[in-house]
């Protein structure tokens, strides 16, 4: 769990330092580190859940759809696609937004393609033309490039059908099945899958539990941290390493919803319902945590209480190690990239850009403010350039990058 819960205060203790905190944030941070990481994170957390809950959203006709008959499956490709429209034209569409069809296998790509069609005919009917920005479609199951390319294929002909500039329709790849990491000739097929979009693909998410039935591992073993997707999840990294194809993890599927409902509960089952959800929290900070620590940064949620783990634990993650990454960068900078030793770790050149990644990484996903990264020495162009050689390159010339 988060660093130092074991050790925080009582609730008279813990309104006493909240309210010393809002007047001496420095002095909590020093003299009670794991109250002042707790009180960030749930500030942060909260924060965010009130300005963004929800970052990206798949609308799913897959899995989560099943097999229905067709005309029902039309009404709702049709329905959703109007309630994107609704709130594309309200401004309420978070940053990205998709759709995921059904495999593109023999006995489903008709279903697949028609959904596909139906959702993007619609959506763009009710908009005027316009795709929201961030609109990408999401392939699941894929087994061979064939697959990647007859997708390219459709995309091109819906581009063509409806006046949209090509490659504007954007695909994402779901790895989840042990073939899509090495093909029958003991190559990895993940490449041949990216060249096979055609400068369509923006995204690449680990399938926990269809790869984990597909490796033969029983269902009380198919976790996210297992080692096996571990495994998968690595090659994916290096597969897709320089292309710009960004990665996301898989999800949790205990999920944190209490088995009993209503309002005259006994006392031992709300305290069984709040049992449940803190084992489904515990188990979800778990994954995250180890997804974090294994550079994935994204994952997907199926359940909306599954969220404030999500960013508490992504938090937490960053805010934790912020003070010694702030250390040890300063003291690399203000050497001009000369090897230097902060307590027991030595940093050199190699480390320089993994320090800077982990402020990027904490900026983007909230868990730092600029304010904080500019602690370390670095301005703001500086840490917009994303480069640390370059970095290092205008100060060896005497260029600072201004603010």
């Amino acid at each position: 769990g988060l660093p130092g819960a074991d050790r925080l205060p009582d609730a008279d203790a813990a309104r006493a330092l909240a309210a010393l905190l809002a007047k001496d944030a420095d002095a909590v941070r020093r003299d009670h580190p794991a109250f002042w990481l707790a009180a960030r994170v749930h500030a942060r957390t909260g924060a965010k859940l009130a300005r963004e809950a929800v970052e990206d959203f798949r609308i799913d006709f897959e899995d989560g759809f099943g097999v229905r008959p067709d005309a029902e499956e039309d009404h709702h490709a049709e329905r959703t696609a109007r309630e994107v429209a609704r709130a594309h034209a309200a401004g309420t569409l978070p940053p990205f937004i998709g759709i995921r069809i059904k495999t593109l296998s023999e006995e489903l790509k008709r279903r697949a393609m028609r959904t596909l069609d139906l959702f993007v005919s619609t959506l763009l009917a009710e908009t005027g033309g316009v795709l929201p920005d961030g609109f990408v479609i999401t392939l699941p199951k894929i087994t061979s490039t064939e697959q990647v390319a007859t997708a390219n294929t459709m995309l091109m002909l819906l581009e063509d059908a409806h006046g949209l500039p090509r490659d504007r329709l954007k695909m994402e790849l779901m790895v989840e099945v042990t073939q899509s990491i090495l093909g029958p000739d003991g190559r990895c097929p993940l490449p041949a899958f990216h060249d096979a979009c055609a400068g369509r693909l923006t995204g690449a998410h680990f399938g926990t539990y269809d790869y984990t039935a597909s490796a033969d591992i029983t269902a009380r073993h198919q976790e996210m941290d297992h080692w096996a997707c571990d495994f998968a999840k690595e090659m994916m990294k290096v597969a897709f390493a320089g292309t710009g194809v960004f990665l996301s993890d898989g999800a949790t599927n205990v999920m944190p919803a209490p088995p009993h409902r209503g309002e005259d509960l006994t006392a031992e089952q709300r305290a069984e319902n709040v049992d449940v959800v803190h084992q489904a929290w515990r188990l979800s900070y778990r994954h995250i945590r180890h997804s974090l620590r294994n550079g994935f940064y994204q994952g997907w949620d199926l359940h909306p209480a599954q969220l404030p783990v999500r960013y508490a634990a992504c938090y937490a993650f960053f805010l934790e190690g912020l003070d010694a990454a702030t250390v040890r960068l300063r003291n690399f900078i203000e050497k001009a990239a000369q090897a230097t030793l902060v307590g027991d770790v030595f940093d050199d050149a190699a480390t320089g850009q993994g320090l800077l990644n982990y402020f990027l990484r904490a900026l983007n996903a909230g868990a730092v403010t600029l304010a904080e990264v500019q602690t370390t020495g670095l301005t703001v162009d500086e840490i917009r350039s994303r480069s640390f050689l370059a970095i290092l390159e205008g100060r060896r010339k005497g260029t600072l990058i201004a603010t």
